[in-house]
Parts: C-alpha cells; structure tokens; sequence
C-alpha cells in the first residue's frame, strides 16, 4: 500500500475514533501533497511524501522553539502532538551507532581526511541516509569523524 493510500485510510479511521489530533494532522499532511500536485501537476512518490512530512516536522520544530520562548505552554503541546503523528509516517530511523558506521564507510570510500571534504562526504550522506536520517545528525557525524 501506497503511503498516499494509508494516509487516506488513516484519516478515515481517525474520523471515525473521534481522534481530534490524529485527524488534523494528517489532514495538514495530505494538505502539503495535495498542493505540491496542483501546483505542479506531478504525482508525488513515497520518497517525496517522506521529504514533505520531514519538513513538515522541521517546521513544528521550529514553531515549538518560538512558542517555548513565549510562554506558550499550550501551542507547544499542540504542535508536539502534531510532530508525533508526522512522525508515525517516517520510516524508522537509524540509531547513532547505524549511522556512524554508515558514515565511516562514505568517508573512507570518498577519501576523506579533513573538514575540507565535508561536502563530498555530505553529498554521499544525504543521498544514502535520506528518509532515515536527518540533515542535522548526519552534519554532527560528520564533523566528529571529519575533525
């Protein structure tokens, strides 16, 4: 089944539990698909799906920090929760130790030895660990390995 396809279903299942949070939250995701279809007439794949809800995610991120810095107990929680389901639709992600060896073997086939090969090895990273992986973990393994 299609992740497009479970999240339809999921939708459904939320409405019919009562499930206030659930159902919004994939609501915003299907929201973000929808448009990126419309706007630019293209069928979205799994991958792109994962990309979308991983910046979906981000941005709550983000939203929580600002809100923390108000005071705003409130809409913080209201976004974690948001975050939380998002993050149901990711693949699992790999542990620091998963993505440390991953990391080891991309400097030695590049040829790394400094931090001027960051972006060779970065390059490799992002494509090999995308979906499992965020952009900032694997920025922190590298500089650790690199430096």
């Amino acid at each position: 089944m299609s992740l497009k396809q479970q999240l339809k279903d999921d939708v459904k299942v939320a409405m019919r539990e009562k499930n206030v949070v659930k159902r919004d939250s994939i609501r915003a995701i299907n929201t973000m698909i929808k448009q990126i279809e419309v706007d630019e007439r293209i069928e979205l794949t799994d991958e792109d799906i994962i990309k979308l809800i991983q910046k979906g995610i981000k941005q709550r991120e983000e939203a929580v920090t600002q809100y923390k810095a108000a005071s705003r107990d409130d809409l913080v929680a209201k976004e974690q929760e948001q975050i939380d389901v998002f993050s149901i639709y990711l693949p699992a992600q790999l542990s620091d130790e998963e993505l440390e060896a991953g990391m080891k073997e991309i400097v030695e086939a590049v040829g790394a030895t400094s931090m001027k090969d960051m972006g060779k090895v970065m390059g490799q990273a992002t494509k090999k660990f995308a979906g499992v992986a965020d952009g900032k973990r694997i920025n922190e393994v590298t500089k650790k390995l690199l430096s």
